[in-house]
């Protein structure tokens, strides 16, 4: 996680994400940095809209109630949060074969 940690420092700090910057980051944070992670991390991001992924990953679907029963809408929050586990584990799940 430190690997994405320093790219959105970096985005955030408006600083161009290159090996190079990303290196310093994770060296000044005490971390031996792998360049073949690094790598990876910068070919993943090549075509990514950071602050559009950010501005995404913000905003939360608010689930409509049903106006049925309360158990209902138990039902209902219980499939929403299976759902978005899975949507979470699958992120993760991508995220970790970019680091090993």
């Amino acid at each position: 996680m430190e690997y994405i940690y320093a790219a959105l420092l970096l985005h955030k700090a408006r600083k161009e994400i290159n090996d190079r910057n990303v290196k310093k980051v994770l060296e000044a944070a005490g971390v031996e940095a792998d360049e073949g992670k690094i790598k990876a991390l910068i070919a993943a991001l090549k075509d990514v809209d950071i602050e559009k992924e950010i501005k995404e990953a913000a905003v939360a679907p608010v689930a409509a109630s049903s106006g049925g029963s309360p158990s209902a809408d138990k039902k209902e929050e219980k499939k929403d949060a299976e759902e978005e586990k899975k949507s979470e584990e699958q992120a993760a799940a991508g995220l970790g074969a970019l680091f090993g």
